[in-house]
């Protein structure tokens, strides 16, 4: 049984009429008539009362054709869902971001945008540090990722875009004398306590406040370490030390801390990262959304 044989049906059974019928499926009425018969053969039963002066629906075509309709009603989603998926329509996005991403307008704004266009798209959001965001890339559990570019390598076979850099901000409590000033330099920190991530955290965010306190010459000394942004500044609140982190973070308001400028021309660049290739259509259409709202800003 073919899904022609159920498309000829259905018309003859609508129609009640052979010849009207064929020329509804632009086909010869001999032609249907033996495809019907064929159809019949093949199920074992008579679908159809046929005399000269008109046609009927037997019980068992009656039934055959709520059945025939189904088919043909689930066979025309599937293609239609199949050129919606060839084309970026439906599906799952997994988007991985990370922490201090939120605290930007970007990524509300892309994937408001992104719901716009694609509103049948399931978008699967997963927050983690720049290390786990790629081995989720790489073995294939995320499909796009916002990461910092903190001196942590992307593994071979996938490549970063940079598209947005933000300032480092000296977090410190307010207490603190350096509080009072418009800015301060990183040499200014030489004999302060630093709050910062733990090696082993994913981000390189660590290793780069090291890097960078080693060109300004000297050694940081790390008193705590939080593997949350959050737990950082409240931990500063605390009068425990001070920290470094990306400007987007100064949103988020302690009693007793300040976030200074530094006027070292220091920051931390954000990237989209992805596995090498040819984009699939979800990830082009949500690329496309991002480039549109990048090129807005």
């Amino acid at each position: 049984m073919e899904l022609r044989h159920l498309r000829y049906f259905v018309a003859v059974a609508e129609e009640l009429h052979f010849t009207r019928a064929a020329q509804r499926l632009h086909i010869g009425q001999p032609p249907l008539s033996q495809q019907i018969q064929a159809l019949e053969a093949e199920l074992g039963v008579l679908l159809f009362e046929r005399n000269r002066r008109r046609v009927s629906l037997t019980p068992a075509g009656e039934r055959f054709l709520a059945h025939a309709r189904q088919i043909l009603a689930a066979t025309d989603a599937a293609a239609r869902d199949a050129r919606r998926a060839a084309s970026g329509e439906v599906g799952e996005l997994s988007v991985g971001f990370t922490s201090s991403l939120p605290f930007t307008s970007l990524l509300p704004a892309v994937l408001n945008d992104y719901r716009q266009r694609y509103p049948d798209v399931t978008l699967t959001l997963r927050e983690s540090f720049t290390a786990d965001q790629f081995a989720a890339l790489a073995n294939g559990r995320l499909d796009v990722g916002f990461v910092r570019f903190t001196g942590i390598e992307p593994p071979p076979g996938l490549s970063v875009r940079e598209i947005r850099r933000d300032a480092l901000r000296l977090v410190i409590n307010a207490r603190h004398p350096l509080a009072a000033e418009p800015s301060v330099s990183l040499a200014a920190l030489r004999d302060e306590p630093f709050i910062t991530y733990p090696r082993d955290a994913g981000t390189g965010l660590g290793r780069l406040v090291r890097r960078l306190c080693l060109a300004a010459g000297f050694e940081p000394q790390v008193v705590q370490e939080a593997r949350e942004a959050t737990t950082q500044i409240g931990l500063v609140a605390a009068g425990l030390g001070v920290a470094l982190l990306p400007a987007p973070l100064e949103c988020v308001r302690l009693a007793g801390v300040r976030y200074l400028p530094l006027t070292d021309d220091v920051h931390v660049s954000l990237g989209v990262a992805t596995r090498e290739g040819e984009a699939p259509p979800l990830l082009a259409g949500f690329l496309a959304t991002l480039d549109a709202r990048l090129g807005q800003a």
